[in-house]
């Protein structure tokens, strides 16, 4: 990332000769073009027609998947990114005929009514999103002065919507576009610029944001829990937060429930310090069920808020690991902080030449965090973690984790359309002997390596690295390559991390395959375990291309057999970080007709991409392969010459599929359900079971958007707030 000089309000930032301007971004929006394009209606359960055979594991189940779907942008060739937009939910439900006895799908999808889409629908006059484009703050184009302006908006609006004539108060701003996870009799939507949202399965609706210990529209839920001795030990999020609390609401968009003791574990990132603190949430037993859950035998008392020592300035923080006993909390070198505005830097930046760090500790201990440094990198998901157990002392001796790594920042900027700064390159340090400091020196912070700087076995020699790692570093050997070769992404990989507690060092830290990998998952009730499949999405193509005028599509789901490349590497250790266990391309991964091959990939047909797979088993005592993988798909043959989609009010209209693969060959179509409507391509879902279902929480009201398209009332007061509202556009 380049550094500027320190810069103030209107102050143009100075960038010296060495920061070249890149090439100018395309008109057309990758990530808002094609499939990626928002779509503007929902339908209630509505049945649809299949071929193949609905499996019976799936019976009064239902998938779901969340995703960003802006509701308002005049212009999303500009200023829009990926990550941004309403979150909408898009699920199939598959209802068993009570008459018949017959699995019928039915297809829903509802946007999450969130404070900030119940206020755009009152404010039609607001053109552009109320909460500025993560665009805006990762580019590094983007001006203090313009920067600044956009968040101001964003505070106006905010203020007024709490003053008279408001439809909708924002009190949170999250748009809650990312995941969906079930926990303790709730189906809870995320994004980690909030708290949860409950949402009502099947149908979708929202019932209100969860503060830890309810939801709005539980009444029964807050009066029981506010009864007896709970009312003054009962604990929500961000109650001792003063006036920073909102801060303390945010909350990872991938929280992680134990399967065995049903505990959900999530981290909260803000600007201000503690810049991490973590909760535990146990599985709790309400009188109101109507189906009452016995309580896990070692339930323990809940954890909220609690600071992970360390970490000393914000972050973009996306994910973490839990095993069973340890948590692993991620500090890398990706930042979101609005004071680099003051700095001259944009407020999302990446910075190569710092360490990635992971800090390990007791599920219940932040306190006794341990930190392992190692080659920056940008990780958004991790794929797994477990434990490695002495057998004679029954002592963990280490955490293991799988972690898509990326060795640049590259995706966060072109799913803006946004050209990314050149990175400064990483620091190395020989292994050379130091020269003994004198007394009186005067000291230098340079002059002493970290323990990532004086590792040996982190450097990694270039030799090692793979030749299309370098290409966004080669120099330009003809006028062709010139405008190209700084668009080739560098890989996503599954890679596999050894954290020895005994020793303090990561003792394995290598990618399991070279082919691109992300959007991982395992099997629900091997998670925090030794689990032996990985499932994920990949491409064809030797890259995801997520750059300029381009974006991430998947056309291959790959089931990784971790164990096997684990197992290979301890053997054979590739000889640096950048190194493989699995050194095969994808064509040769497709080629393969090995039966016991521990990569197995599922190849679209010709022009279908897929979404992220999620595994349903088929059987609790089955083998860990056996089951399903479900996942939306879409056939871009339903695109314009142009490569938009028609509109929706049109009879051509473009429509997907939920497809459901056998996961044990990773061949098999098992059924294929042809859905009224397209989904566009989004981030994660889950599978939601019958019994989850049935045992739902009991809701008393849910959000509607009846209040936000009320017509205005009307007078002076309320013709100052439209020329506001047109004013603030």
């Amino acid at each position: 990332m380049f550094e500027a000089p320190l810069a103030f309000a209107g102050q143009k930032r100075k960038r010296t000769a060495s920061h070249a301007l890149l090439p100018t971004p395309q008109p057309k929006h990758p990530y808002l073009a094609g499939n990626f394009a928002p779509i503007q209606q929902t339908l209630p359960l509505t049945p649809c027609s299949f071929t193949g055979a609905i499996p019976e594991e799936l019976a009064d189940g239902e998938y779901v998947r969340n995703g960003s779907n802006p509701v308002s942008n005049d212009d999303l060739g500009r200023d829009a990114h990926w990550f941004d937009g309403d979150g909408m939910l898009a699920g199939v439900s598959f209802r068993r005929d009570e008459g018949s006895g017959k699995i019928e799908p039915e297809f829903v999808n509802q946007y999450v009514l969130t404070d900030l889409y119940l206020s755009t629908l009152s404010s039609p006059r607001l053109r552009v999103p109320i909460l500025p484009s993560i665009a805006t703050l990762v580019n590094p184009l983007a001006s203090f002065v313009f920067v600044t302006v956009r968040i101001l908006r964003t505070i106006l609006l905010v203020i007024l919507s709490f003053l008279p004539g408001s439809k909708q108060k924002i009190k949170k701003i999250s748009v809650v576009n990312t995941h969906i996870v079930y926990h303790d009799g709730r189906a809870l939507a995320t994004c980690e610029s909030g708290p949860p949202m409950r949402i009502q399965l099947p149908g979708l609706e929202t019932v209100g944001w969860y503060n830890g210990a309810w939801s709005e529209g539980e009444e029964c839920e807050r009066k029981q829990l506010e009864q007896g001795k709970q009312q003054e030990t009962e604990k929500v999020l961000g109650a001792d937060g003063g006036l920073i609390s909102f801060m303390r609401e945010w909350t990872t968009a991938h929280p992680k429930v134990d399967p065995v003791t049903n505990e959900m574990m999530m981290f909260h990132s803000s600007f201000a310090p503690p810049y991490v603190q973590y909760s535990i949430i146990p599985q709790q037993q309400s009188q109101g069920d109507k189906n009452p859950r016995a309580l896990p035998s070692d339930r323990r008392e809940k954890m909220l808020n609690a600071a992970v020592p360390g970490i000393t300035s914000a972050k973009m923080m996306h994910d973490f690991g839990v095993s069973l006993t340890h948590t692993v909390i991620m500090d890398l070198p990706l930042s979101l902080d609005p004071v680099n505005q003051i700095k001259g830097k944009p407020p999302v930046s990446y910075d190569p030449s710092k360490p990635a760090r992971f800090g390990v500790f007791p599920r219940r201990r932040p306190e006794q965090v341990r930190w392992f440094e190692t080659d920056a990198s940008c990780i958004f998901h991790t794929a797994n973690s477990w434990d490695t157990v002495d057998a004679g002392s029954d002592t963990v001796t280490a955490v293991n984790m799988l972690a898509c790594r990326l060795t640049s920042a590259t995706l966060v900027f072109a799913a803006g359309n946004v050209a990314p700064p050149v990175e400064r390159k990483p620091k190395v340090v020989t292994a050379a002997q130091k020269k003994r400091m004198p007394f009186f020196s005067k000291y230098d912070a340079d002059d002493e390596a970290s323990v990532y700087e004086r590792s040996g076995l982190l450097e990694s020699p270039s030799e090692e690295k793979e030749a299309f790692l370098q290409l966004g570093h080669q120099a330009v050997t003809t006028e062709e390559d010139d405008d190209s070769y700084m668009w080739d992404e560098e890989q996503c990989r599954l890679y596999y991390y050894n954290f020895s507690l005994t020793t303090g060092q990561i003792a394995y830290q290598w990618a399991l395959a070279t082919i691109a990998f992300e959007f991982p998952s395992v099997r629900p009730d091997r998670e925090m375990q030794d689990a032996r499949y990985i499932y994920g999405c990949s491409t064809s193509t030797t890259s995801f291309g997520s750059a300029l005028g381009k974006a991430t599509k998947i056309d291959v789901l790959v089931k990784v057999d971790a164990q096997a490349l684990i197992a290979r590497g301890v053997q054979r250790p590739p000889r640096s970080v950048t190194g493989s266990v699995d050194t095969r391309t994808m064509a040769q991964v497709l080629e393969s007709k090995d039966s016991k091959d521990p990569i197995r990939a599922f190849r679209m047909p010709d022009g279908w991409f897929a979404q992220e797979p999620r595994f349903v088993p088929a059987s609790s005592n089955a083998a860990e392969d056996d089951g399903y993988l479900l996942f939306y798909a879409f056939d871009e043959a339903q695109l314009t010459a142009a490569g938009d989609v028609p509109t929706d009010s049109s009879t051509q209209r473009a429509k997907s599929e939920l497809w459901i693969v056998n996961a044990r060959d990773m061949k098999s179509v098992v059924a294929r359900v042809q859905l009224p409507q397209r989904v566009p391509y989004g981030l994660h879902g889950s599978w939601f079971s019958a019994e989850q279902i049935r045992e739902q929480r009991d809701v008393e009201s849910i959000r509607t958007t009846a209040r936000a398209l009320e017509k205005k009332d009307e007078g002076a007061w309320m013709a100052v707030r439209d020329w506001v509202e047109r004013m603030l556009g």
